[in-house]
């Protein structure tokens, strides 16, 4: 038999193999749209927008659907009911990760965000993280976190035309780098700053997590930037030094910082302390230079990057809405006056703003599509099989457009946590922080520096849109940014004193 012939023959079965096989659909899998041969759904799946097709197609197939794309399973939760059921309930199944090639380009290693489950430094981040950040223990920043509160409503209030969202950058910075690295951020040249703005700009061009080209075929890492699907990986090599700076030049810091005892006490400083102190153990669980750069760096990506992004989707929304940072601003002022800035203290006797605050994670969650989870054995939910190592994708903006949960989904509605009949009891937005046992472990934090920039600034100033040189009003668009974390795009705004009183108070304030 000639040769040709003979692998003519090997091709065909293996088509016919593959083809019958690999292409046939269970028919207990979750339903989903028609896949194309080979291509799968690949070409149904829009590279932006995905959350928003996602929810859409979920109105069709379910709140469980299965997409395959390449060969690649994943099942898209579109309720939060599924999503706690699955990675909450049944977490030993469903806490692993994919695997992220873009961020292993990029420099992510070691870190919490990205560890498969069964990686033995998992627990050890975990434990160290929630240990330093945890409900109680976040409560201890509280007096820093007001105090940078009150020097971003100072900074808005004489920040220039178009430097407004420097501000709410350094605010969230220098929380970060505070608890983390002991450093408050003073200037706009300050190293850390344009360290966490760099950081930003690599992480918004990451595209969506964990479902690039590069994602499917790791191999396309290798390729030059010209050919087709690199392009995530062209522009991973290019973030790659900001990363490795991340990781390394806070560290040197903060160690520059303990041999001349200036150090103020901060994650870093304690880890690295534990860490002289356990220099000649020999437990194999302890704590290495690596494991600390990894942590500090998981705390300043996930916490600097998320901050900003919620306070841009606040300001935003507060332009839109003036009525409701005026509701805001009375709430506050008939509970203090104008002699101080709201504390925390004060939330429990602040319900609108406490709602504000609630509807700007739900209205836009800066994670709309979390960060995937993979199942590591088969499982059956509602008669549905979920096959081992599926991609399993939480779509948290989906959940937060539920229109069994949330009247009106798409309306900035404060009003709506409230109980009845001043609103309508619906319940918190939490999926934004994640399920089960990969749940932020920094949410307590973030949320009291969340809530002491909306209370200080609500408190102080109004926030307006910008106008143009004929005094007309530019208000900004409702468009957000793609990737692993979502912003307001760019727009500019203005600010301007609520009172005399309120312009004094600021005033008096240190910078």
């Amino acid at each position: 038999m000639p040769s040709s012939i003979l692998i003519l023959l090997v091709v065909t079965a293996f088509l016919g193999w593959f083809l019958t096989n690999k292409l046939k659909r269970n028919p207990n899998l979750p339903p989903g749209p028609t896949a194309e041969p080979l291509l799968g759904h690949l070409r149904l799946i829009p590279s932006q927008g995905q959350a928003e097709t996602f929810h859409q197609w979920a109105k069709i197939y379910g709140d469980v659907m299965y997409l395959k794309v390449f060969g690649r399973e994943m099942v898209v939760l579109d309720s939060f009911e599924t999503a706690q059921e699955l990675l909450e309930k049944r977490g030993a199944k469903y806490s692993c990760r994919p695997r992220f090639v873009i961020y292993e380009i990029q420099g992510w290693i070691p870190s919490l965000t990205f560890f498969q489950y069964g990686d033995k430094r998992y627990p050890k981040h975990r434990k160290i993280l929630q240990q330093y950040f945890g409900r109680r223990e976040s409560l201890a920043f509280q007096h820093v976190l007001a105090e940078e509160a009150s020097l971003l409503a100072k900074n808005l209030m004489f920040s220039g035309k178009g430097k407004h969202f420097r501000f709410v950058h350094r605010f969230t910075t220098s929380n970060i780098m505070r608890a983390a690295f002991g450093h408050p951020i003073k200037s706009d040249d300050d190293i850390f700053l344009k360290l966490g703005m760099n950081t930003s700009h690599v992480m918004n061009h990451s595209g969506p997590p964990g479902n690039t080209p590069v994602d499917f075929f790791p191999w396309l890492r290798h390729f030059p930037s010209w050919f087709p699907g690199t392009y995530y990986a062209f522009k991973a090599r290019e973030g790659h030094k900001t990363i490795r700076q991340l990781y390394d030049i806070p560290i040197q810091h903060v160690e520059d910082q303990m041999r001349e005892n200036a150090v103020e006490r901060c994650f870093a400083s304690d880890k690295l302390k534990e860490l002289r102190e356990n220099e000649d153990s020999q437990d194999p669980e302890k704590l290495t230079l690596d494991d600390v750069k990894g942590a500090a760096a998981t705390i300043f990506s996930a916490g600097e990057d998320t901050s900003y992004a919620t306070l841009t989707i606040f300001v935003l929304a507060m332009i839109l809405h003036p009525e409701c940072q005026k509701r805001v601003y009375e709430e506050i002022q008939s509970l203090i006056g104008h002699d101080r800035l709201p504390e925390l203290k004060d939330r429990e006797a602040l319900p609108y703003l406490e709602c504000v605050l609630q509807e700007t994670l739900r209205w836009h969650p800066t994670l709309t599509l979390g960060v995937p989870h993979r199942v590591t054995e088969d499982d059956i939910y509602q008669g549905m099989l979920i096959p081992s190592g599926t991609v399993v994708i939480p779509n948290v903006e989906g959940m937060s457009l539920d229109e069994r949960v949330y009247a009106n989904p798409k309306t900035f509605d404060p009003s709506r946590f409230l109980p009845k009949p001043q609103g309508r009891g619906e319940p918190y937005f939490t999926a934004v922080w994640g399920f089960g046992r990969r749940i932020c472990p920094g949410r307590h934090f973030a949320d009291i520096a969340v809530w002491h920039a909306m209370a200080s600034v609500l408190a102080t100033l109004e926030i307006r849109p910008a106008e143009d040189d004929e005094g007309n009003a530019i208000f900004p668009q409702v468009v957000f940014t793609d990737g692993l974390i979502s912003q307001a795009v760019p727009f500019d705004f203005q600010v301007r004193p609520r009172s005399e009183a309120a312009q004094d108070l600021l005033a008096q304030i240190d910078a």
